[in-house]
């Protein structure tokens, strides 16, 4: 009997929330997955510990150290795996950290894209490639349903890195033939998203106050408004893109809008709360340009891939905060048996 082979795929940025979500689903798959880590001082891999003691002994899961600005670490691990798919997740994803530090995240950002393409395109050209654009390319300067024909208007270091991403897979896709789609990722949360990001920042907060452990929360725009998925339905959409005939450009996206203020509503009243007594808006925490309205139609995801959402902005609430009442809930343990001090308001929002 020949034995079946796994096919192989490669992720950056496997140790944030999309690469967490991205690696379950396609071991799930059957798949041999690969990630990239970067060497430092600390370990990073917390958010996919458990994915680690899960699958790395039978070898579903394989981490190597390389880093998104150096090419030749990636064309390397390119020609040793040879993976049928490579999905570049990795960047410096926070908006505000771009503004204040806009030359690492440009570079992150753009080098480790053309690199990636580069290699597939000297290595191997068969290998599929899915580069993860972001909603943030568009602006958000008009209240319209944004897709793939809608122009892009880049309002931060962060969103214009994305925007040249975009464009050179898209080069390298018509130029040499490449197998190179983008998906254009509105919003996507999940109980793993970091701590820096408003709707975690929220969600953990809440029931921090619900809890006793924090009187109050800062943060910038409340009005911004934008469309909200659940980060697990969103990878599946990005592993549809590469089993697709042909590869194109795809939004993905729920259809529907909520300002920062309605979210807050949202957590606030599952817990039964009311947010206007502990929540604060400061201009301090404005970006310097900001984003007011993103909403994205993902006809053509529907259509082409037969992909849509599976949990609305409700059924996410309840994920995000079942998940951190859980965590609050030990760390009030903690501060009954005086293992940590008493913080009285969470770290702020940008």
């Amino acid at each position: 009997m020949i034995k079946s082979v796994k096919p192989k795929a490669l992720i950056t940025g496997i140790t944030g929330q999309d690469g967490y979500y991205l690696t379950d689903f396609l071991i799930n798959k059957g798949y041999e997955v690969h990630g990239t880590i970067r060497r430092s001082s600390s370990i990073n891999t917390s958010r996919i510990d458990g994915l680690i003691s899960k699958y790395k002994q039978n070898g579903q899961l394989n981490l190597h150290y390389s880093d998104l600005i150096d090419s030749s670490s990636l064309s390397s691990l390119v020609a040793k795996i040879r993976p049928a798919e490579i999905y570049n997740l990795g960047a410096q994803s926070h908006v505000a950290v771009s503004f204040e530090n806009p030359m690492l995240s440009t570079q992150v950002g753009n080098i480790g894209t053309l690199s990636l393409l580069e290699s597939i395109k000297s290595i191997d050209s068969g290998i599929k490639f899915y580069q993860a654009s972001s909603s943030e390319m568009y602006g958000g300067g008009a209240k319209e349903m944004l897709d793939e024909s809608s122009q892009f208007d880049p309002k931060s270091p962060y969103a214009a890195s994305k925007v040249f991403s975009h464009n050179i897979t898209k080069v390298y896709r018509d130029s040499y033939n490449l197998f190179a789609s983008n998906g254009i990722l509105f919003n996507h949360e999940s109980p793993h998203r970091g701590e820096t990001f408003v709707t975690r920042k929220i969600t953990r907060a809440a029931t921090r106050i619900y809890l006793g452990l924090q009187g109050k929360l800062t943060l910038g725009n409340l009005d911004a408004s934008r469309d909200w998925g659940f980060a697990g339905d969103y990878v599946e959409a990005m592993w549809l893109m590469l089993q697709h005939d042909t590869p194109a450009d795809w939004v993905v996206a729920t259809g529907k809008t909520y300002t920062v203020k309605e979210f807050l509503d949202k957590v606030f009243t599952k817990l039964d709360l009311n947010f206007e007594k502990y929540v604060v808006s400061s201009e301090r925490y404005y970006r310097p340009n900001e984003v007011d309205y993103l909403l994205g139609d993902a006809s053509k995801a529907k259509s082409d891939l037969n992909w849509k959402p599976k949990h609305d902005i409700d059924d996410l609430i309840n994920l995000m905060v079942e998940s951190d009442l859980n965590l609050a809930k030990q760390e009030e343990v903690l501060l009954k048996e005086n293992l940590i001090h008493p913080t009285w308001e969470y770290p702020t929002s940008k």
